[in-house]
C-alpha cells in the first residue's frame, strides 16, 4: 500500500523512518530546513528501541509538490494546524483512502470526518516520546512506540485496517486495532493532557513527575478528574489509568517533555486550548467538578 505522513516531527518523522527502513512505500510531508536535511542526507533516528540509524533516501516533500494518491494518510500535525491539511487531503485522496489522525487532541477523528465526509476517517493516538533534535534528526526518549486506531462506527470496518496493522508491525511499530477507540483514545489523552498541564504549570520535564511529591500528586489528581469526566461521557476504562500512565511516565527519560511545553518555551503556538482548556469546558458542560484542572487553566489564561 501507498502511505503518506503529514508532518515530520517526532511523531510523523518516526513513522516515516521506521516504515521506510522496512521498505514500505511511504512519503513524508515536511518543510523548511528539516525537509532540506531529509532530502539531502536522509532521516537520522536516535532511539533506544533500535539504536541510532539513518534512513536514506526518504521520500519527502512539501504539500504542494505531492502528486500521488495514497491509500493511507497518517495525520501527525499539531491541533492548531489541522484545518490546513483538509484541502490537501481532499486533493490527493482517492475514494478508498483511509485517514488516521494521531494528534494529541481527543476527538480529532470525528471532527475531521465531518470535513471529509467521503472518506473513512478513524480515530487514533500514538504513544511515543520524540522530538526534532535538529534538522533531519529525530530523538526518541523512551522505548515505547505504539499506534492505536480504529473506526468509531463498527459498520465501517474495512479489511484495509488489518493490512495497516500488519505493515506497522513489520516496521517495528506496535499497532493496536482498537475495538473501542473512544475509550482507548481518551485513555491516551488521560496521560498527555495531565502531563501537559503539569509541565506548563510547574515548568518541569518528566523527571520531576517521576519523583514523589507535589508534581506527581498533581499529575495523579488530574488523571482522576479525567476518569470522572469519562464516566460522564459514558466511557469506562478497562484499566486503572493512574497505574497504567504512571508506568508509562516512569519509563521515559527524565528529560522528556510534552510537545505543548516545548512550544510554549519557544514562544510558538501551542495546543493548550485542546489539551487543557477544552477539558475544563467539558467538565462544566457535563457537570463534573474539576478543581485541579480549573486551577491550572486559570493560571494559564482561560477566561471564566
Amino acid at each position: 500500500m501507498k502511505y503518506l505522513v503529514i508532518g515530520a516531527g517526532g511523531t510523523g518523522g518516526s513513522i516515516g523512518a521506521f516504515m521506510t527502513a522496512a521498505d514500505k512505500d511511504i512519503t513524508v510531508i515536511a518543510r523548511g530546513k528539516h525537509l532540506d536535511a531529509i532530502q539531502n542526507n536522509g532521516l537520522r533516528m536516535e532511539t533506544t528501541i533500535k539504536g541510532n540509524f539513518t534512513v536514506y533516501p526518504v521520500k519527502a516533500c512539501e504539500m504542494k509538490h505531492y502528486n500521488e494518491q495514497p491509500d493511507v494518510i497518517f495525520v501527525c500535525v499539531k491541533g492548531y494546524s489541522l484545518e490546513d491539511t483538509i484541502p490537501f487531503i481532499k486533493r490527493v485522496a482517492h475514494k478508498n483512502t483511509v485517514v488516521i489522525p494521531v494528534l494529541n487532541i481527543y476527538g480529532t477523528g470525528g471532527r475531521m470526518q465531518k470535513l471529509l465526509p467521503d472518506l473513512l476517517v478513524t480515530d487514533g493516538c500514538i504513544y511515543i516520546a520524540a522530538e526534532i533534535k535538529e534538522p533531519g534528526t529525530i530523538l526518541q526518549k523512551g522505548d515505547i512506540f505504539r499506534i492505536v486506531y480504529g473506526e468509531r462506527n463498527k459498520s465501517e470496518s474495512q479489511s484495509v485496517l488489518y493490512e495497516i496493522a500488519s505493515d506497522l508491525q513489520d516496521s517495528g511499530i506496535t499497532s493496536v486495532l482498537s475495538d473501542d477507540i473512544r475509550r482507548d483514545a481518551l485513555q491516551k489523552f488521560a496521560y498527555v493532557s495531565p502531563m501537559a498541564a503539569c509541565g506548563a504549570y510547574y515548568d518541569i520535564d518528566a523527571g520531576a513527575a517521576q519523583q514523589k511529591g507535589e508534581v506527581r500528586e498533581t499529575f495523579v489528581a488530574l488523571m482522576r478528574e479525567i476518569e470522572v469526566l469519562a464516566q460522564a461521557l459514558g466511557i469506562h476504562f478497562d484499566v486503572d489509568i493512574v497505574e497504567t500512565n504512571l508506568y508509562i511516565l516512569d519509563t521515559l527519560e527524565p528529560t522528556a517533555s510534552t510537545s505543548m511545553q516545548r512550544d510554549l518555551r519557544q514562544g510558538k503556538n501551542s495546543e493548550m486550548d485542546g489539551l487543557i482548556f477544552e477539558v475544563v469546558r467539558l467538565g462544566r458542560e457535563y457537570g463534573v467538578k474539576m478543581p485541579v484542572y480549573e486551577m491550572i487553566a486559570e493560571k494559564l489564561g482561560l477566561k471564566a
